[in-house]
């Protein structure tokens, strides 16, 4: 069984608008909370513009709060701080993390496409509004996000896997799913063993598809009607 997503991803970065571990698959992993790297830009995102100190500081405050356990606080803040600086992604996106773990699904939705349409080259926020519209059933749309986080960064491994394991359990795509984990197994530093467990059995799925098919070319017309009824 596979992980629904991958939400190991814990930094959602303070970002100026125009800026550029694993459960069951019938699982859905509880993502880590949200960290601010405002200052020091995260590996999936262009370098931010500067910030605001003040705005820094607060989102700084809010992520404390957060990582305090002090849900509620870090709330307020990211409310306080998107309605004192419109053009940040920042407070929008760790919002959107914080009602989508809270099972506010509309709610996180919103605030998610907000913080893209804030900040368009920010990959990170794209897997997290991927991860959302997945929880929320809108597939069609967690694929587009997360293919749009993969086309800002190729080499973004935990939006690799989550296309992969959407293609696998949502659209029955194996191929796609295959070649999504294969690259994965790629982009981390070692290969992750649940995962090459999937491209096992996706292969193994693959080679018994490939059997049936060829029993069913020597068998007489009865019997292949037979089996088909």
């Amino acid at each position: 069984m596979r992980s629904a997503e991958l939400t190991t991803i814990a930094v959602l970065a303070l970002a100026v608008a125009g800026c550029g571990a694993m459960a069951p698959k019938s699982e859905v992993p509880a993502a880590a909370a949200p960290v601010a790297a405002a200052s020091a830009p995260d590996s999936h995102a262009s370098a931010p513009a500067p910030v605001n100190p003040q705005a820094q500081r607060a989102f700084d405050e809010a992520r404390q709060a957060l990582a305090a356990g002090r849900r509620a606080e870090a709330e307020r803040g990211f409310q306080a701080l998107a309605k004192a600086y419109p053009d940040l992604g920042g407070p929008h996106a760790n919002l959107g993390l914080l009602y989508r773990q809270a099972g506010k699904l509309p709610e996180a939705l919103g605030e998610l496409e907000t913080a893209v349409r804030l900040s368009p080259q920010q990959p990170l926020y794209f897997n997290q509004l991927g991860i959302a519209y997945r929880h929320a059933g809108k597939f069609e749309q967690a694929r587009t996000a997360y293919e749009r986080a993969l086309e800002l960064d190729a080499g973004y491994a935990d939006a690799t896997l989550n296309l992969g394991i959407l293609e696998d359990l949502y659209f029955g795509n194996g191929a796609r799913a295959l070649a999504l984990y294969e690259r994965y197994q790629t982009l981390v530093p070692a290969p992750d063993a649940m995962v090459t467990k999937w491209v096992a059995d996706l292969k193994n799925r693959k080679v018994t598809a490939a059997q049936a098919v060829a029993q069913t070319q020597t068998q007489s017309p009865t019997q292949t009607r037979k089996e088909r009824e």
